[in-house]
């Protein structure tokens, strides 16, 4: 059993290094079983089995890099999507989007009334909301917004992990039958070519490098103060303020030089599984028959979700390519929407691209006010 902070840090550094190795490697079984879902379940087994003691020095040392790293992590994550290319995506995928994250938001609260879900399930259902309509930053930035307990992400994490990689499979499956669906439809295949223009420009180097660090770190100060007092002086709690207030500032300092600095997607990461693994080590999950239940919740959920896209195609004569990749940005984020657009042509890929910043961006937000409606419900 581990008792020292430094080493239940180093240790969770060294699993966080291996995973971000294993990312840049193109392994085929990885596309099914991603390294931060390997990251997450191997610290989960060996926090369950009792590797970390939950003693003083380790909870401080848990707290203290959580609530540091989270406001940075998501500034960062923000910075390289400018909400001025979300208007190169058009009225059409712009509308599919939107279709695909209400479809959820719906499915969502009707899984929770139709099983008649305790209150404490809010805790799994809105950061599931978050990944499922962001990414897995904006499980995170929910998860600790609602001060959700390590079991609940623990429970999330599963969720996501199996249930979007058959989502996956299945939107995969279905790109052959685009003609025939679109045919039913009466929609015409897309035919614009979105190509992202930002880029990198500013080449590495210490100092701006050294500048984007202390602007994270400075970030995460500045919203956590601050949210303190705006939890005080209006409500919710200060986590939650956090969380919002660097959401906002990644997008508003997206327009400055920092969006451009090379090293920055590495960065946010890094930190992204850092956090990933500190949650992991305070999850204790032993399968059993209500972790499956649990899964084929899920899949109810997916199964309303797919639903109503396919109402909605129908009603506004939307092609598969539009709705499919509206999904699966939503649900799968930046990992898969750009896949899942290639498979129809390489030419779409930036439009995978686009559709999942946009999930980063309003994710946080639309998770927030789901979880907000089913505390009105319970």
């Amino acid at each position: 059993m581990i008792a020292s902070s430094s080493v239940y840090l180093l240790l969770l550094a060294l699993f966080s290094s291996l995973a971000l190795y294993l990312a840049k490697k193109e392994f085929k079984a990885l596309s099914y079983l991603p390294p931060i879902v390997i990251l997450y379940m191997s610290i989960m087994i060996l926090s369950s089995n009792g590797l970390f003691e939950k003693n003083e020095a380790i909870s401080q040392s848990y707290s203290l890099l959580k609530s540091n790293l989270l406001p940075s992590m998501l500034f960062l994550m923000l910075l390289p999507n400018k909400t001025t290319q979300l208007l190169k995506l058009g009225p059409k995928m712009l509308l599919s989007f939107l279709l695909a994250s209400l479809s959820l938001f719906i499915a969502f609260i009707l899984s929770f009334i139709l099983f008649a879900l305790p209150y404490t399930d809010i805790e799994i259902f809105a950061p599931l909301a978050g990944s499922w309509m962001g990414g897995t930053a904006n499980m995170l930035a929910v998860s600790s917004a609602i001060n959700s307990s390590e079991s609940a992400i623990g429970i999330t994490m599963l969720i996501d992990s199996v249930d979007y990689s058959l989502w996956v499979m299945l939107l995969l499956l279905l790109v052959p039958l685009a003609s025939k669906f679109n045919h039913f439809t009466k929609a015409s295949n897309p035919a614009q070519d979105v190509e992202l223009s930002y880029k990198c420009t500013l080449h590495f180097s210490y100092k701006t490098y050294a500048y984007l660090i202390a602007s994270a770190l400075v970030v995460s100060l500045f919203t956590q103060v601050l949210g303190i007092y705006l939890s005080k002086a209006l409500f919710s709690s200060a986590t939650t303020w956090s969380v919002l207030l660097a959401t906002f500032l990644g997008i508003v300092f997206s327009f400055s030089p920092l969006a451009k600095i090379k090293g920055l997607q590495a960065t946010a990461n890094a930190m992204l599984y850092l956090l990933i693994a500190l949650i992991a080590s305070r999850a204790e999950i032993h399968f059993n028959f209500e972790l499956l239940s649990y899964l084929f919740l899920g899949l109810f959920i997916l199964l309303i979700h797919a639903l109503l896209m396919f109402a909605f195609a129908k009603l506004f004569k939307l092609d598969l390519f539009s709705i499919s990749v509206a999904s699966l940005a939503n649900i799968g984020g930046i990992a898969s929407a750009p896949i899942l657009s290639a498979a129809y042509s390489q030419s779409l890929v930036g439009i995978g691209v686009l559709m999942a910043s946009l999930g980063y961006i309003l994710g946080t937000f639309i998770a927030l006010f789901l979880a907000q409606v089913l505390r009105w419900i319970v």
